[in-house]
């Protein structure tokens, strides 16, 4: 059942935006008089189609291969391949006939209407459910720090206070900005009751991507698990949800900050001394080849943070909207660069992975966040100057608009074959991945 829910959501979202991405080529098409012939969600590969109907000339319809959608718009080399139409002489109606700054147009249109979609779906959700944030003060215990970022000043029980100077409204995101934006000093509060302003290198995205630490800070709290999973050593190990972590090999557990480090840095079996109804009993387990035992926290967790929600009204939602667009996409083409390093390459993820970040439970405020984060994704990832995208007809436009000289049908043609077998082979790889990653466990 879990998994119809993440599919349905994904499904939804993933024709939502194709609809809109495709009709952002399709609008500017009719208002420059080009003729579109085909407007489809999903591909009708060799033909063939769910259901399809024909209104003032263009052929609208859903096929049955679900990578993504496509207008074909006359005299356009483009997935459709239909070079039978580009010997024939040009047509007044057609796509090449049109000035460069009107095909320009009409190329942009897809992406220009990602992003508005992100921004406006940001700015209704605001509008409709506000957010939760956590202020400085109300990490309870302050934050457990992992060991790589002791040599920066930082000590377990930590209370960040101020990020570049200012109080974040959600000091969770410290370690969002650290790995993906500028931070050049943090505000401590240590628990001897000394303040600290602690200087931060320009290289710590670097280092915190190398080192496989991407939550370097969490808040502390009790040693408590909530989650047991299924099939997982835990479970067949006898722990159960309400155990309290005493000791792990004899050495005393904290926090549950404490008990992971313990259980990550392990080699081989376990003693895990646990407090189950006030009586102390040993449990032996060993990790899994990834070094974990499969239990978790979530009540608790949430018991060592104070959420303040914060509501918008729909004037204060607009600029805030914006504001969240725009650090989503500067904070996505950040990390952009790290699909490019060896590390990168493998957790490139594809449908699955897109899939699985949809909630099991049906929540349409996570519906429409991710929705808006997956618009702003495929408009970045459509400007990329590769042949068969948005971003490699743009090249090729300004290049005709900058130089006067236009590339050769024939050029177009190779460029967009070439462009197709990059797009498939990338695809092919991420869903690898994805299948990888589910056949290892």
């Amino acid at each position: 059942m879990e998994i119809l829910i993440k599919a349905s959501q994904f499904l939804l979202s993933l024709s939502l935006l194709i609809v809109l991405h495709e009709f952002g080529h399709f609008l500017p098409a009719k208002l420059f008089k080009t003729r579109v012939e085909k407007f489809y969600l999903f591909f009708d590969a060799w033909g063939k189609k769910l259901i399809s109907f024909k209104w003032r000339g263009t052929e609208y319809g859903i096929g049955w291969l679900p990578l993504g959608g496509y207008v074909k718009i006359s005299g356009m080399i483009d997935e459709s391949m239909d070079t039978e139409q580009m010997k024939q002489p040009a047509q007044p109606w057609e796509f090449r006939s049109k000035p460069a700054w009107q095909r320009l147009i009409i190329m942009l249109g897809g992406v220009i209407v990602n992003f508005i979609l992100g921004f406006l779906i940001y700015m209704m959700v605001l509008d409709v459910w506000g957010e939760d944030q956590v202020k400085p003060q109300d990490v309870k215990n302050g934050f457990a720090v992992n060991a790589i970022f002791n040599q920066y000043g930082f000590k377990d029980g930590d209370m960040i206070l101020k990020i570049n100077g200012e109080v974040p409204e959600d000091v969770l995101a410290i370690n969002k900005n650290l790995f993906l934006r500028d931070v050049t000093s943090v505000d401590v509060k240590h628990t001897d009751g000394s303040f600290e302003t602690l200087s931060i290198p320009e290289t710590i995205g670097s280092t915190m991507w190398e080192n496989g630490v991407m939550m370097p800070f969490t808040p502390i709290s009790k040693p408590i698990i909530d989650v047991v999973a299924e099939d997982m050593p835990a479970m067949k190990a006898g722990f159960k949800p309400g155990d309290v972590i005493a000791s792990v090999n004899g050495n005393e557990v904290a926090s549950w900050s404490d008990f992971t480090n313990k259980v990550v840095s392990s080699e081989g079996e376990l003693k895990v001394a646990v407090l189950r109804n006030g009586v102390e009993q040993t449990i032996n387990v060993t990790p899994n080849e990834n070094n974990k035992i499969g239990v978790a926290q979530n009540k608790t967790a949430r018991e060592s943070i104070t959420v303040t929600h914060k509501s918008y009204s729909f004037t204060e939602s607009i600029p805030a909207g914006f504001d969240k667009a725009y650090w989503t996409l500067k904070d996505y083409i950040t990390q952009f660069k790290y699909v490019f390093t060896a590390k990168g390459a493998t957790s490139v993820g594809g449908f699955i992975a897109i899939g699985n970040i949809f909630p099991s439970t049906w929540s349409w405020q996570s519906f429409w966040g991710i929705t808006a984060f997956l618009s702003i994704m495929l408009g970045f990832m459509n400007l990329l100057p590769i042949p068969a995208l948005d971003g490699g007809h743009v090249v090729f436009t300004l290049w005709e608009m900058i130089t006067g000289r236009k590339p050769s049908d024939k050029f177009l043609e190779y460029a967009q074959i070439a462009g197709f077998f990059i797009l498939m082979s990338l695809l092919l790889y991420a869903n690898g991945n994805d299948i990888y990653r589910w056949l290892a466990g």
